[in-house]
């Protein structure tokens, strides 16, 4: 039986203490009570999310960003009972209430989530040139690049193997042999993976359509370059809870401007700014895409990713945008390089 008071917080806990509590939980949900231990909501990865994309902080309550109605469960029902509310609301854990509305236990479908696999594509690009990090590329494609004694890409490939998902497709380009001798069928890696060549330059998305199958549920598109350590079921539940078409990860980013700002009204001067701090939310290059997606791409023809989002959008299809709160870091520059070295303990 789970622990309830290891999963439980206060409705004036901090977005900081419920993100503790989430993470090293076995389960990745909070428990709301009150101090009579009444179920008040819950609040799950996704919700702390939705609260980042709305400018929350870490020192931010938890009040105003909890679910206030959860599917709840009585003490006395049945495990059918249980199994059928999680069919019916497409959720995995049910919180159990006694006749007094007091939390007794947490009903999870998979306790042991990490172990959960699924069959989702998971598509990396990994065919740039790599110019930008001369003359380290002159022999290694980038994705290749050691961080902390091993290549870029196999760092991200034991992430998803983490998260659960193990069919992997590689989209080459500059020195696809490096990359194919290394990881060869990916069996010894825990995964499948497929290779497909350009013969051109065809953009962050355009070897979409070069799939020798086309993928019959959500698949994952990723650049090659990236560190991070987040979950990804947790953004493949995210896509799935807001029927999206499209999700895209972004991160937030800091601009300082390196002036004191002058707003004016007319002539007037209304105020003055000292180096403001600008807050923006960038594109992370991880992408959750529907399969219908891919009939948007041209054939043969170089395309990216933000004109392919466009097109989603204005096409009246669902896109949202997933924050990454983890480590995150774009290794395209030769300072980024030296940094994901040094940050190579925050990736564990």
């Amino acid at each position: 039986m789970i622990n309830i008071l290891e999963i439980s917080l206060s409705s004036n806990a901090t977005i900081k203490d419920a993100l503790k509590l989430i993470d090293n939980g076995a389960v990745k949900i909070a428990l709301i009570v009150d101090k009579n231990n009444h179920l008040l909501g819950t609040l799950s990865d996704g919700d702390v999310r939705r609260g980042l994309l709305k400018k929350k902080t870490l020192e931010h309550s938890i009040e105003d960003i909890y679910y206030k109605n959860p599917v709840c469960a009585n003490e006395n029902d049945s495990r059918d009972t249980l199994l059928n509310l999680i069919a019916k609301h497409k959720i995995s854990q049910i919180p159990i209430i006694d006749k007094n509305k007091k939390i007794v236990d947490l009903f999870v479908l998979d306790e042991n989530l990490s172990t959960m696999q699924y069959k989702n594509t998971v598509v990396l690009m990994v065919g740039g040139l790599g110019t930008r990090l001369r003359p380290l590329t002159e022999n290694t494609p980038k994705p290749m690049l050691e961080v902390g004694g091993k290549p870029i890409l196999l760092t991200i490939v034991e992430g998803f193997v983490k998260s659960g998902f193990t069919n992997i497709t590689m989209c080459l380009g500059y020195k696809s042999n490096v990359i194919q001798d290394f990881f060869q069928d990916g069996s010894k890696f825990g995964v499948e993976i497929e290779y497909i060549s350009e013969d051109k330059a065809m953009g962050t998305v355009g070897a979409l359509t070069l799939l020798k199958q086309k993928p019959k549920e959500a698949f994952f598109v990723m650049n090659g370059d990236l560190l991070t350590n987040f979950n990804y079921e947790q953004m493949l539940e995210f896509h799935e809870s807001h029927n999206s078409k499209a999700t895209m990860c972004v991160r937030e980013y800091d601009f300082q401007v390196p002036y004191g700002v002058v707003n004016i009204n007319n002539e007037d001067i209304v105020s003055i700014e000292e180096k403001p701090v600008h807050s923006f939310f960038v594109n992370a290059g991880i992408y959750l895409l529907e399969p219908e997606c891919i009939d948007l791409i041209p054939n043969d023809e170089f395309y990216d990713m933000p004109t392919l989002i466009e097109k989603i959008i204005a096409s009246k299809r669902k896109v949202v945008s997933f924050p990454v709160r983890e480590y995150w870091l774009d290794v395209g520059r030769m300072d980024e390089f030296k940094k994901a070295n040094q940050d190579i303990e925050l990736l564990k």
